[in-house]
């Protein structure tokens, strides 16, 4: 029987106020596996009401008493591992193994150390600026903080909003992508036991339900990750009522690959990143910026990893990864494919797979020029586009030449060169010899339309923190 999941709302779970649900589509089957409730403003003003009257005794709690929280609910994510597996494979369709051993002891890390820093938020004393007084600088939490989430890394993302929010003394609202709703309520509901009932409340909706909250007076900071145009939207709405917003948006990332390089190595690497998730992942190496007189032999190698690659649902065996997580975003892949232009070529792949569900086949793109649709647009899905370069200059500017600032990385065995790149590239993460990896203590974060502020690090705690100036 299929599940129907209810809100988290000032500790309790509810359904939304009108009694509406949305249905819940296995990506992998195309069916319908459970429903979530489709919030109004009657839920979004309920969850924000429990978040503002928590806020008053949270936000005066010690760090170490908001540490034992995180590092309580780190145990209990540890704890319902299976649970947690379950969600998301239901709502993602992504390999049960991969999520467990590559995302969730992230996901774990990831709490644990915003449970830390709780107890290190900097604070200046400074010396008498003004005679017989003393100034210092206090850092306090901002207030209700409204959290959208993506239906790509569905409880990861939740944890890099959750975490630092809570970890500074803010409640928050979340409210997690439509089609990907699970894991959070398990959350939430987990986190009861550890926090008081209105820090962490989950409303589920559409985009109406992210409009209704992000609107609501009640709300200081409106942190989202998404796409370009809800970041837009929300933006232009937050300027409104003056709140702070932190967006995290799209990319396109270019991938240097110079001469030097190991070729059949690279590739793999590369491959092995380039489709994890289905492609559908922000940092993904998207764009193959490869040295002319490598450039035949590259291709010729990617392409045969990518011709390896197996996708099927999450009870088959063997799968490198899994379907698109909706019809929609399918649709959206296999348009931009089909609007290629005539210079372009597909090397392998390039169309949905004859099965059940929302699979595509991974795909390589060749004979691209810089203007085309899918170098200056996010793809998400599984596609590679690979473009030759003559020189460092050339490779740097097809690099920057897109709207998006997320991520890059250069692949070289000359220290001088990737220095250059790393200093030369805008971008807010560069890779060297490597792509993607992440890790709690550094900032993830874009430049131009990839957005604004920074998940993760000590960076990610301050954007939750407003700084006060106090002279004694």
């Amino acid at each position: 029987m299929a599940e129907t999941l209810r809100n988290h709302i000032g500790g309790a779970d509810r359904p939304a106020a009108s009694g509406e649900t949305m249905e819940l589509v296995d990506p992998a089957t195309g069916r319908v596996h459970g429903h979530a409730p489709r919030s109004g403003p009657a839920d979004t003003d309920a969850a924000c009401a429990a978040a503002a009257a928590a806020y008053g005794h949270w936000s005066t709690t010690t760090p170490a008493a908001r540490q034992r929280a995180l590092l309580a609910l780190a145990d209990t994510i540890e704890a319902h591992a299976d649970a947690f597996v379950a969600a998301e494979t239901a709502d993602t369709g992504k390999p049960p193994g991969q999520f467990r051993t590559e995302e969730l002891p992230a996901i774990v890390d990831t709490v644990r150390y915003f449970a830390g820093s709780a107890r290190n938020l900097p604070g200046a004393a400074a010396a008498e600026y003004t005679e017989g007084r003393t100034s210092l600088l206090r850092r306090e939490p901002v207030g209700v903080c409204a959290q959208i989430t993506p239906w790509n890394y569905p409880l990861m993302m939740a944890a890099w909003k959750i975490a630092p929010a809570i970890a500074a003394g803010n409640t928050t609202v979340l409210k997690p992508a439509d089609t990907t709703p699970s894991s959070a309520v398990l959350l939430a509901r987990l986190a009861a036991a550890h926090l008081p009932p209105g820090v962490l409340n989950v409303v589920c909706g559409d985009r109406d339900t992210g409009r209704a909250l992000t609107a609501h007076p009640d709300v200081a900071l409106i942190a989202v990750t998404g796409s370009v145009r809800a970041g837009q939207e929300i933006a232009a709405a937050a300027a409104a009522g003056l709140k702070r917003v932190h967006l995290e948006l799209g990319g396109n990332a270019p991938v240097l690959v110079h001469e030097d390089v190991d070729v059949e190595a690279t590739a793999a690497a590369l491959a092995a990143v380039a489709y994890y998730n289905a492609g559908q992942d922000c940092t993904a190496p998207t764009r193959l910026l490869v040295h002319h007189r490598i450039h035949d032999a590259f291709l010729a190698a990617f392409a045969a990893e990518a011709g390896k690659l197996r996708t099927g649902p999450p009870d088959e065996p063997g799968a490198d990864f899994g379907p698109l997580n909706n019809a929609h975003q399918l649709a959206s892949v296999q348009a931009l494919l089909d609007r290629l232009p005539a210079h372009a070529e597909i090397v392998t792949g390039g169309s949905r797979l004859p099965r059940p569900g929302f699979f595509h086949a991974p795909t390589v793109v060749a004979g691209v020029r810089q203007d085309d649709e899918i170098v200056q647009e996010e793809v998400f899905g599984p596609v590679v586009t690979v473009q030759p370069f003559a020189d460092e200059a050339e490779a740097l500017r097809l690099a920057d030449g897109v709207r998006f600032g997320l991520a890059a990385s250069v692949w070289t065995t000359d220290h001088d060169r990737a220095m250059r790149a790393t200093r030369a590239l805008h971008t807010g993460i560069v890779w060297v010899n490597t792509h993607g990896t992440t890790v709690s203590e550094m900032p993830h974060g874009g430049v131009k339309h990839s957005g604004y502020g920074s998940d993760l690090s000590l960076s990610g705690l301050l954007d939750y923190t407003q700084v006060k100036h106090v002279m004694l």
